[in-house]
């Protein structure tokens, strides 16, 4: 089932998330939901609170970012990445390391945005997956990027957290917008002032 994703401005995505343990109800309905709503999306990746549950829980697929192109070549931060598709329960970064590097996000709870987000590029996580078998295993690339990206939505921190205050100044327009509705997606969406979304 697509479920509608929750807009920019919404509480839920500023708050820490909470455990869960094997006898969370639905999770393997939750988890395929989840999965089903990134795709409709055109995500690579989605957390639980981007679809109002405050639960340590994300799920990924990279796999969109094997097909993109570069004019010298393969890109080596993508090494992998068309087999990346992971649920991420309860997990815990145990390490960053590594230069930090720039890189274009964007999130389906703020539409239309997109700002450059300096991130370590190698991490060590441990997390249990979605048959509750326990991993601790280390990415890099866009790997790396995209657990940071949604672990940082279970810890309530979104991407434009990162940004400057003189970015974030010259976007506070577009942001208030999403939060108050005022913006089109071809996705389902959800506002804290409780307005459906305007498909395109």
């Amino acid at each position: 089932m697509i479920l509608p994703i929750v807009a920019y401005g919404d509480p839920i995505l500023k708050k820490e998330a909470e455990e869960i343990d094997q006898d969370y109800p639905d999770l393997k309905e939750l988890i395929e939901n989840m999965f089903e709503t990134m795709y409709n999306a055109k995500g690579v990746g989605l957390a639980a609170p981007q679809i109002g549950k405050s639960i340590r829980l994300f799920v990924v697929d990279g796999s969109p970012f094997a097909d993109e192109d570069e004019d010298d070549g393969p890109d080596p931060r993508a090494v992998g990445i068309e087999n990346f598709k992971k649920v991420f329960i309860n997990p815990i970064i145990e390490e960053e390391s590594g230069n930090k590097w720039a890189f274009q996000e964007g999130c389906l709870s703020i539409p239309k945005i997109r700002e450059n987000v300096y991130r370590k590029e190698k991490l060590v996580v441990t997390y249990f997956d979605e048959n509750w078998n326990f991993h601790e295993e280390t990415f890099d690339g866009y790997a790396a990027r995209i657990i940071q990206h949604e672990y940082d939505h279970i810890e309530g921190i979104l991407f434009t957290d990162h940004l400057s205050p003189l970015k974030k100044k010259l976007l506070s327009k577009r942001l208030n917008n999403i939060a108050l509705g005022i913006v089109d997606t071809f996705y389902k969406m959800r506002f804290s002032e409780g307005k459906k979304s305007k498909l395109i």
